[in-house]
């Protein structure tokens, strides 16, 4: 995944864009000298391309920009996005000079950002003209008189107060006049690819990316507040738990046999022995969990067993400190 990508026009109710508003034009600082780029070990490379897959190292959230223009929305999946200033309130996006998206932001326009969360991977796909399913739609919400995508974990609205010259692309600095955060995971995107928080839990780490994929599309986050039971001895085993965030307390018969953290994971012995639950699971803080049912984790295992004995040698030094 490139760090821009192709534009989607969306229509709201008829109406096509044609380009932008004639009569307002954009500032430019003086074009600097041009050098070369020096890429190491690869002197014969070819620089573009490994300059972009070596910004491609930088791991980012995925936006969507868009616009309005009469009765048409204008779309584009990016992830040269920033913060710039607090107060003013002030953000950036970087746009190619050969998008239609370019053409339209115009100092004065107004344009929307919104945050995708993870998830929102066809989303991202749509407004970068790869999605295959054309029966797809996106939804939007008008905001301010700027359409802004539905599910997002953020949204901002900017008005464009100065524009720069960024060699093949434009940087964009907007005003904010509103803004709105959800909360939920982001969708990220790292060295080409789509990435997911979960890959800060350990065991889960383990898993590669086609097996993670599976484990997260098929297990549900789950959130509990301080002092809530997460699971109570006794109840049948069907899910493998994995603490994103918080701690947990492990108790049996009235006490604390271990508190768990960020990266651990718990139910692993009802999950392994077809069983019940062995011990309450007890919420110390905000905890926020991923539930991962039975059948996955047995597939995950059956493609990885190298994972399987990761979770044996974890549970055999369970049962030691018991």
């Amino acid at each position: 995944m490139e760090p821009h990508f192709e534009e989607f026009d969306v229509p709201i109710g008829g109406g096509f864009i044609t380009g932008a508003p004639e009569g307002i034009g954009s500032y430019f600082d003086e074009i600097p000298e041009r050098r070369l780029l020096d890429i190491a070990d690869s002197p014969d490379a070819d620089t573009v391309g490994e300059f972009r897959r070596t910004l491609g190292m930088f791991a980012t959230g995925v936006t969507i920009i868009t616009t309005r223009l009469g009765e048409q929305v204008h779309g584009m999946t990016a992830n040269a996005f920033m913060s710039v200033s607090l107060n003013p309130p002030l953000v950036l996006i970087s746009v190619d000079r050969r998008a239609r998206m370019h053409a339209l932001l115009n100092e004065g326009a107004q344009y929307g950002i919104s945050v995708l969360s993870d998830g929102q991977e066809q989303l991202s796909d749509h407004f970068a003209g790869r999605l295959l399913d054309e029966a797809f739609e996106a939804r939007f919400e008008v905001v301010h008189d700027t359409p802004l995508v539905e599910g997002a974990i953020a949204h901002l609205v900017a008005r464009v107060v100065r524009s720069y010259w960024g060699g093949d692309h434009s940087l964009f600095i907007g005003q904010v006049e509103y803004a709105r955060h959800a909360g939920g995971r982001p969708l990220l995107v790292h060295g080409g690819k789509y990435e997911h928080l979960l890959h800060d839990a350990s065991v889960i780490s383990l898993f590669p990316d086609d097996v993670l994929a599976r484990l997260t599309a098929g297990s549900a986050e789950r959130a509990y507040g301080p002092g809530e039971t997460i699971v109570r001895a006794g109840e049948p085993g069907e899910e493998l738990y994995v603490i994103l965030e918080g701690e947990v307390r492990v108790e049996r018969d009235g006490r604390t046999r271990r508190t768990l953290g960020a990266g651990d994971f718990f139910g692993e012995i009802a999950v392994l022995t077809g069983g019940i639950r062995t011990a309450d699971v007890v919420a110390a803080d905000a905890v926020r969990c991923l539930a991962v049912p039975r059948d996955l984790l047995r597939q995950a295992v059956e493609a990885e067993p190298v994972v399987g004995w990761e979770l044996l040698e974890v549970l055999a030094g369970r049962l030691r400190e018991d």
